[in-house]
């Protein structure tokens, strides 16, 4: 099988394209025939060794992907030959919040991931993903997806009528702006193009802020919403975002910490998450059965992720290159057909 690897140092030159061995499966695995596989941030950050310099390689990237399953473990249940499947981001998160030992067993890093044209998994890191959603759009849902999803359900109190703000285009804002409609939410975004905001606009944003324009963005955010301040912030960008989020949020609000886009280290002035009673939340994916919720909220909703370009699998070169140009408007996906 051809399977592409970050091999011998880090970097976007040492992802080569290969040949690999079909591995074997054990009676509670199967294998599956990855059809599509989608980009995180997280994944240029892997394969150019900013993410853990200790990671072991040669390495399969990719933490997202969809496929179908063409054989079954002796032993597999609740799965059958055809069954059109997503692999979970942590193989053994079942349930609950989260617990350190997740972030052990997922793909991507430390564990092989999904841009190969098979891979064999245990069967509790696989679920059904909703049947009108093809394998390309199924692709995009298990970390984007559900981060999006977790952090407005879970991690900040919100009910309907309430304000977020997101951060850019990226998949996960993308996703919480279509959530956040499904769930009676207001929407706040900022990007620096005008071109992308019109499409959000397009896609049921309230309100758009150019952050080029206007740099202190938080104060147009406090403008927006009569000097109170937003009740949840996903916040994408990292250390030059987070004390604009801070000055944008409202007393007793969320700021759900989710990426790194802008760096990890800066001045932060800690006095209004003690003054305002702010809660700081890192999100970290989500469980199997978080996953099986947000497919429930889909059924009924139909949304469709936004997608962004669909490379060839023998151009994942250029997939990544294009979310490290930061021109993307939502998903990046590579086609394994």
């Amino acid at each position: 099988m051809r399977s592409w690897q970050v091999k011998g140092s880090f970097g976007l030159e040492a992802l080569q394209l290969t040949s690999l061995p079909e591995a074997s499966i054990g009676p509670d695995e199967v294998r599956l025939k990855v059809h599509a596989c989608s980009l995180n941030y997280r994944d240029l950050m892997v394969i150019k060794g900013q993410y853990n310099p200790r990671q072991r390689l040669p390495l399969v990237p990719l933490s997202d992907g969809a496929g179908e399953i063409i054989e079954l473990g002796a032993l597999v249940e609740g799965f059958k030959l055809g069954d059109r499947v997503c692999a979970t981001f942590s193989q053994n998160w079942d349930y609950g919040r989260f617990y350190r030992n997740a972030a052990r067993f997922t793909l991507g890093g430390p564990l092989d991931g999904m841009l190969t044209e098979s891979i064999v998994l245990n069967q509790r890191g696989l679920l059904k993903f909703p049947a009108y959603l093809s394998y390309q759009e199924a692709a995009t849902l298990p970390c984007a997806a559900l981060t999006a999803f977790k952090a407005l359900t879970q991690e900040a109190s919100l009910c309907p009528g309430d304000t977020i703000l997101l951060q850019g285009t990226g998949g996960v804002s993308l996703f919480a702006l279509q959530f956040a409609q499904v769930l009676g939410l207001k929407t706040i975004v900022i990007s620096s193009s005008n071109d992308k905001l019109k499409r959000v606009r397009e896609l049921g944003a309230t309100e758009l802020i150019n952050y080029q324009e206007k740099p202190d963005w938080s104060q147009e955010v406090l403008s927006i919403t009569g000097g109170q301040g937003v009740d949840c912030v996903v916040e994408v960008g990292g250390a030059k975002t987070f004390n604009q989020a801070l000055a944008s949020v409202k007393g007793g609000g969320t700021i759900s910490v989710i990426g790194v886009l802008s760096g990890i280290i800066d001045q932060i002035d800690v006095r209004p998450i003690l003054m305002n009673q702010i809660r700081i939340n890192g999100v970290f994916v989500g469980s199997k059965q978080l996953f099986s919720a947000m497919n429930r909220m889909l059924e009924h909703s139909l949304i469709h992720p936004v997608i962004d370009q669909v490379f060839a699998f023998s151009d994942a070169r250029a997939a990544f290159k294009r979310m490290e140009s930061a021109q993307h408007f939502g998903k990046i996906v590579i086609s394994v057909e």
